[in-house]
């Protein structure tokens, strides 16, 4: 009965996950239509300081999709690991990059199409070396976890380079560098994981009638959940608006997933567990999805379809022939037509070794 129930509630977290980032990615979307109609009105842009979005619809359309992404993401997290859930949401990238090429007229090259597809790929061999996190119950086992000196030191490293790069990089490099909101976005998302994985159990104990109200961390994760999903509302909201969206996406997938899975290894000591086979397979796939976001991010402005790749290589099938001395004759017979015609028409002979040196070497001989 417990190995069903296990199997019952990790089907039921991958189709939460599965769900959630269907209506992320296409939350991505939403809001970038509203920021862009907000331009062409004339408003201070969000990347300039300005809250004139909470005016528009299709804004708070992607709000409230975003909204139901994270909440079934939310509900992910309490039936199935961390380490499941997390690298499910490349499927928001595939998600995000198909409907950016359709309503927003971004074109994703043959680079793009290809880095998503390895995001999907590697994200996909993450979950089956995923590393099994330790069983916590309750409320008081995570307790016992949140004060262990290892995550600790982790937390607060976390909030020291999360205020840096708020009050010091940001005001600096956040208008010209992709990397500087993303970045805030995703330290503060490994906090705000951990604060939802607590929540999770609180709620199971609750369902399963265990008065959680009363207990401290309760209240402490929820606040801290509200205070870490608003900043990274904020800044992502600032990258979307100033960064192409097929860029936003995936970048920001790949650092949330480097910081969650970092601090579910911290925090649930998963890699302790890990055969070797495991901890090759998840680097393995980590490194996959990297090699996808350098395809996104290194080629972006580089125009390559299969389209002109097919009219390439027909150019090079022409050019073929030269290699037996064809194309040689060619240009002989056509030099010859020119030389030809310039006697006919009078032209010094000075004047056509100039134009032709070819012609000149020839008559030399």
């Amino acid at each position: 009965m417990g190995q069903d129930r296990g199997k019952y509630d990790f089907y039921i977290g991958l189709a939460l996950a599965i769900s959630s980032s269907i209506f992320i990615g296409g939350s991505f979307i939403l809001k970038k239509k509203g920021l862009l109609r907000l331009a062409k009105k004339g408003s201070m842009r969000a990347g300039q300081g300005g809250h004139a979005y909470l005016k528009e619809w299709l804004w708070w359309a992607g709000l409230l999709s975003m909204g139901a992404g994270e909440a079934a993401n939310f509900a992910a997290y309490a039936f199935a690991p961390a380490t499941l859930v997390t690298p499910l949401g490349a499927l928001s990238v595939l998600v995000s990059a198909v409907l950016s090429s359709y309503f927003l007229t971004e074109r994703l090259n043959l680079h793009g199409k290809l880095g998503c597809l390895l995001s999907i790929l590697g994200s996909t061999t993450m979950v089956i070396h995923a590393p099994k996190e330790e069983e916590i119950a309750s409320l008081e086992d995570m307790a016992k976890k949140l004060v262990d000196p290892g995550f600790f030191v982790f937390a607060t490293l976390v909030v020291i380079v999360a205020l840096i790069f708020i009050f010091v990089v940001s005001p600096r490099h956040g208008q010209t560098n992709i990397l500087v909101y993303i970045t805030i976005c995703s330290v503060i998302g490994a906090l705000s994981v951990s604060c939802v994985k607590g929540l999770g159990i609180a709620i199971k104990e609750a369902i399963a009638g265990k008065n959680v109200f009363k207990n401290p961390l309760a209240w402490i994760l929820l606040l801290g959940l509200v205070g870490c999903v608003s900043t990274q509302i904020n800044y992502l909201n600032k990258a979307l608006d100033i960064f192409n969206t097929s860029l936003v996406t995936p970048i920001y997938y790949v650092f949330f997933t480097t910081s969650v899975l970092t601090c579910s290894a911290i925090l649930f000591k998963e890699w302790g567990h890990m055969g070797a086979g495991d901890v090759i397979g998840t680097l393995s796939g980590f490194l996959t999805i990297i090699v996808g976001i350098f395809l996104l991010h290194a080629f972006k402005d580089v125009s390559v379809s299969l389209a002109t790749l097919a009219v390439s290589i027909r150019r090079e099938d022409h050019a073929a022939p030269a290699a037996n001395g064809t194309a040689s004759h060619s240009n002989y017979e056509l030099l010859h037509s020119e030389f030809t015609e310039d006697l006919d028409s009078g032209l010094p002979y000075d004047s056509v070794s100039r134009r032709n040196g070819a012609l000149t070497s020839s008559l030399d001989v």
